[in-house]
């Protein structure tokens, strides 16, 4: 089956965490710095504190994922199609192979269980069953 291009899932621009992958993270001002009653710095320094954290974590994480995240998402990428192999053709395989082999051995030991002991827990079996109990 071919996939064009024009036929892969659309990038929703808005909401780039629909599977809350990262909902955990919080990093919005309210979230990280708080002041209670009783302890209220001036209003101009708690607007301007909130400008300054804003366009410094805008900022910061802009060039990062500006410098970084098309290598990092690259290395993801690659990361995730070793593991896709991986488990694809060798894991799965390996596995398969494992159980089939386990499948035979569990016949073979059950088969020589039944063998062995089978005519040991019989005897034993006759023998105690001769056995009277009786209560004076």
């Amino acid at each position: 089956q071919k996939i064009n291009m024009s036929q892969e899932k659309e990038l929703d621009m808005t909401d780039r965490d629909p599977n809350q992958l990262n909902a955990h993270v919080k990093v919005q001002f309210e979230d990280v710095l708080a002041e209670p009653d009783g302890a209220h710095s001036i209003d101009c320094v708690w607007r301007c504190s909130y400008m300054c954290f804003n366009c410094g974590k805008n900022c910061c994480y802009k060039l990062m994922t500006t410098l970084c995240g098309l290598f990092i998402a690259l290395y993801w990428g690659c990361e995730f199609a070793f593991i896709t192999f991986d488990q694809v053709w060798c894991i799965t395989p390996g596995l398969r192979i494992f159980s089939i082999y386990m499948g035979c051995a569990q016949k073979f030991f059950g088969t020589c269980v039944t063998c062995f002991l089978a005519p040991i827990c019989e005897t034993c079996g006759l023998m105690f069953s001769n056995i009277n109990v009786k209560n004076q």
